[in-house]
């Protein structure tokens, strides 16, 4: 059954439709596949009779002609939406076995879809992390080796087990959320396709929150298209969360592989940093000569406020992430440590309960709140982010129609490798994807060559907001021209 892992999500819809194989055959494939992948570390929790049961529903719909968008297509959850009845922890030993008794707005659309889910994938705890080595489970490990080396890699973070699920072949598709880059950079270091889309298309309500004014719901998936009909089914208004636009969703396939010729396409000036390598510069300036290839004009463009996005980003970032945290105290769900009274109660489990750089990020973000800081650094943060959303603006009304970029500043680094850095080279990993989330854009990833060592590289286009067609429409022809090979050698 190995051969059923190799489709697209495109390709087994179209199968599943004609009954080529069933989607408990296609599922019982996905499930022995985890099982063989579990030195991954990429599930921290799979749901195998879940999935079979699910996948026997889809199979009685499909025959009596009524399939859903995404009936009987295996997908993987990232362990930050709620499920319910299945244990959902944001990989964090503070939520201990917490089950939700209610579903996630997004994932409760990808069931009605039909969709089968497989388990919960790692993520950093609570979404914080560049790499996915802050849960409470242990780093997933990235499905790439570089060339002639055996070293584990990181797979990136906060999405890196639906980053890593993905590349290897035992989830058709993931869930995933951004926050200053969490899909974007994963699917980068993985040879996948991740899209962070326009702040508000995609409901938060369930989402175990870091920062709400950041974060934002998407897919990681194997090609542009497969991202563009998951995107299509997360999508739509809830009116549970104040933040959902209700705008509505375009018929995101329909823009995959629709003509270029004539966009307008900025190349940002100041993401030309200091000491960026050279075949990420090499690969950028070979993405513009693609598009322009297809009929696109490329233009050099300037957002001159981009250099202060990353500091502001991680004053505003920990300062929601503070206050959104304040509710894990042990008194009404999770874990719980006792203490002689409730302050230290409170402070035990706290303590326990989350990891170094949680309990980083939230000290950073009650500092720049309180009362002899506000001004001074939380208000601050947020003229520089009004700045930086003018400054796409600015762009935007002049006539450019998407903006590319490098993804990331290098390829996938290995376990443990940034274990001595300091924090700040860490949070550097986000310079290229920080300011989309800051100024509310969609953003996506999409592989487009390789490092000298044989790992990939992607680069990433950014859209105006609720633009998200030209976005695919973009990505595609980046897709096309880069030519695939992105699928890892397997060795676990």
């Amino acid at each position: 059954m190995s051969d059923l892992l190799d489709f697209t999500f495109a390709q087994a819809r179209t199968k599943l439709a004609a009954k080529d194989f069933s989607a408990v055959e296609l599922t019982r494939a996905y499930l022995d596949a985890i099982e063989a992948a579990r030195p991954l570390n990429a599930y921290v929790l799979e749901t195998p009779e879940i999935a079979l049961a699910r996948a026997a529903e889809s199979d009685a719909r499909i025959a009596t002609g009524e399939a859903g968008a995404l009936e009987g297509l295996p997908l993987g959850v990232k362990d930050l939406f709620c499920t319910e009845g299945v244990r959902t922890t944001a990989c964090s030993r503070i939520l201990g076995d917490f089950t939700p008794p209610y579903e996630s707005f997004v994932t409760q659309k990808m069931r009605d879809a039909g969709a089968v889910m497989l388990g919960k994938l790692n993520n950093d705890e609570f979404a914080m992390g560049s790499s996915n080595e802050t849960s409470a489970f242990g780093a997933p490990v990235n499905p790439w080796r570089r060339s002639g080396s055996d070293a584990p890699l990181v797979a990136g973070g906060s999405s890196g087990g639906s980053s890593a699920a993905v590349a290897a072949r035992i989830a058709l598709g993931a869930t995933a959320t951004d926050t200053g880059g969490s899909i974007r950079q994963p699917a980068a270091f993985t040879g996948t396709v991740g899209i962070k889309p326009t702040y508000g298309r995609c409901s938060r309500w369930g989402i175990v929150a870091f920062a709400s004014s950041l974060d934002q719901a998407g897919p990681i998936a194997r090609d542009v298209r497969d991202a563009a009909i998951l995107l299509g089914a997360m999508a739509g208004h809830d009116p549970r969360d104040s933040t959902s636009a209700d705008r509505e969703v375009p018929d995101f396939e329909a823009a995959v592989g629709r003509s270029v010729k004539g966009l307008r396409i900025g190349l940002p000036k100041e993401y030309r940093v200091d000491g960026m390598p050279a075949e990420i510069e090499a690969l950028w300036e070979q993405g513009a000569a693609w598009l322009r290839a297809a009929g696109a004009e490329v233009v050099e463009v300037s957002l001159q406020h981009t250099k202060y996005a990353l500091p502001a980003y991680y004053i505003v970032a920990p300062a929601e992430a503070s206050s959104n945290l304040a509710r894990y105290d042990g008194v009404r769900y999770g874990a719980r440590v006792p203490g002689r009274d409730i302050t230290e109660m409170y402070e035990n489990t706290r303590a326990a309960g989350f990891g170094p750089e949680v309990r980083r990020r939230i000290m950073i973000g009650s500092y720049v709140l309180s009362a002899g800081y506000y001004d001074a650094y939380y208000v601050r943060a947020q003229k520089v982010r009004t700045l930086i959303k003018r400054d796409f603006e600015t762009v935007f009304a002049g006539g450019v129609d998407a903006i590319l970029t490098p993804a990331t500043p290098s390829a996938a680094f290995g376990v443990g490798e940034m274990a001595n850095a300091s924090p700040v080279e860490m949070y550097l990993n986000d310079v290229f994807t920080v300011t989309v989330n800051m100024a509310g854009l969609p953003g996506v990833a999409v592989p487009a060559g390789k490092s000298a060592d044989g790992l990939p590289l992607a680069l990433q286009l950014i859209g105006r907001p609720f633009d998200e067609e030209t976005l695919f429409s973009t990505a595609a022809v980046i897709e096309d021209a880069a030519g695939g090979g992105f699928t890892p050698e397997r060795w676990w």
